[in-house]
C-alpha cells in the first residue's frame, strides 16, 4: 500500500477517476472540486494536495485539499489507507486545520494525525450526503424561481454571510464573496432566487461531476422561513438541472438541522452516506 501524490488534477483523475465515479454521490465533493481545478488550477489560491492510495496496482482511496480548506477523504474499504494518508498529508503540510471524510474512516485518520502531530481534535459537524434522480411533487409556495442578476449582489452577499455564520460560525474559511464568485464563474453553476414580491430565498449550484451536480448553499432569512420557499426553490432548481441533462443532483445537510433534512426528503432526495468534519488545534487529545 503506497501513497501517490499527483502534480495536477488531470493526473489525479487519470488515476482516481474510475474509482471516484464508482461511488459518484459519495465522492461528489472531490469530483466537483476537481472540475473547478481542471478549469482553473489556482481557483482556490494555492496549489492543491491531490493524492491516492494504491494497493496491488489499483486505487483504493483518494484525497484532495485546496488550502486553506479542509482535507477531503474518499470512501475506502481498506483500513490501512487512513494512517497512510495522515503520514503523507503531514509531510505535505502539518498545519492542516481539519478534515472531512466518511464515517468511521475519518476517525482513524484523526487518530493517526493526532499521534503524528500532537494536535487536539474535535468533531465539528456531522453531515449527510443526499442524491436525487426524480423530483417528488411538493406543495406550491407563492412566487417563482429566477436567476441571480447583478443588482442582487448586495443581498446575496449578506445572505451568504448569514449562512456561513449559522453553519460554521468563526470556523468558516470560504466567505460570501468567494462562494458567490465560484458559483457565478462556474460554466455549469450559478445562483437562483425564489421571488415573492422580492427575493425570499437563495440557492447555489455547481461543482459538476460526470453525471451530476451539487446544490448549495441554500439560505432563507429567518423572517420568511417555514413558508415553503426553500422547498419550492430547491425542488424547482433540482427539476431544472435534471431536465437539463444531469442524471443526479447531490447536496450535503447538517445532521443537527432536522428542518433542512426533512425538506430534502420531501423533495425526493435520498440519503447516501454520512460524513464527519473534524477540526484540529495545537495540543490535547481527540474528543
Amino acid at each position: 500500500m503506497r501513497v501517490e501524490r499527483h502534480p495536477d488534477v488531470a493526473t489525479f483523475l487519470a488515476g482516481a477517476g474510475g474509482f471516484l465515479v464508482d461511488r459518484e454521490a459519495e465522492h461528489n465533493l472531490i469530483l466537483g472540486l476537481s472540475s473547478t481545478l481542471a478549469r482553473d488550477p489556482l481557483a482556490y489560491g494555492s496549489e492543491p494536495y491531490l493524492a491516492t492510495v494504491e494497493e496491488d496496482g489499483r486505487v483504493v482511496a483518494a484525497a484532495l485539499r485546496t488550502p486553506p480548506h479542509n482535507l477531503v477523504l474518499s470512501e475506502s474499504d481498506e483500513d490501512g489507507v487512513w494512517a497512510a494518508f495522515a503520514a503523507d498529508a503531514a509531510d505535505a503540510d502539518a498545519s492542516l486545520g481539519g478534515v472531512l471524510g466518511p464515517l468511521g474512516g475519518v476517525g482513524s485518520f484523526v487518530e493517526a494525525w493526532r499521534r503524528l502531530t500532537g494536535v487536539s481534535a474535535r468533531r465539528s459537524r456531522s453531515q449527510r450526503v443526499y442524491r436525487i434522480s426524480d423530483v417528488a411533487a411538493v406543495d406550491d409556495a407563492p412566487g417563482t424561481m429566477r436567476a441571480y442578476d447583478e443588482p442582487d449582489r448586495p443581498l446575496a452577499l449578506a445572505w451568504l454571510d448569514a449562512f456561513f455564520e449559522e453553519e460554521f460560525g468563526s470556523e468558516s474559511v470560504e466567505g460570501a464573496e468567494r462562494t458567490l464568485e465560484h458559483r457565478l464563474s462556474d460554466p455549469h453553476g450559478g445562483v437562483v432566487l425564489w421571488d415573492d414580491g422580492g427575493p425570499v430565498s437563495l440557492a447555489g449550484f455547481g461543482g459538476p461531476t460526470p453525471n451530476g451536480i451539487r446544490v448549495g448553499p441554500v439560505y432563507t432569512p429567518p423572517g420568511v422561513r417555514r413558508r415553503g420557499y426553500a422547498t419550492a426553490l430547491v425542488a424547482e432548481l433540482t427539476r431544472s438541472l435534471l431536465a437539463g441533462g444531469r442524471r443526479f443532483c447531490f447536496l450535503f445537510t447538517d445532521l443537527a438541522n432536522p428542518t433542512s433534512n426533512s425538506i430534502y426528503l420531501r423533495i425526493g432526495y435520498e440519503p447516501v452516506a454520512d460524513v464527519e468534519e473534524w477540526r484540529f488545534a495545537p495540543g490535547g487529545s481527540a474528543a
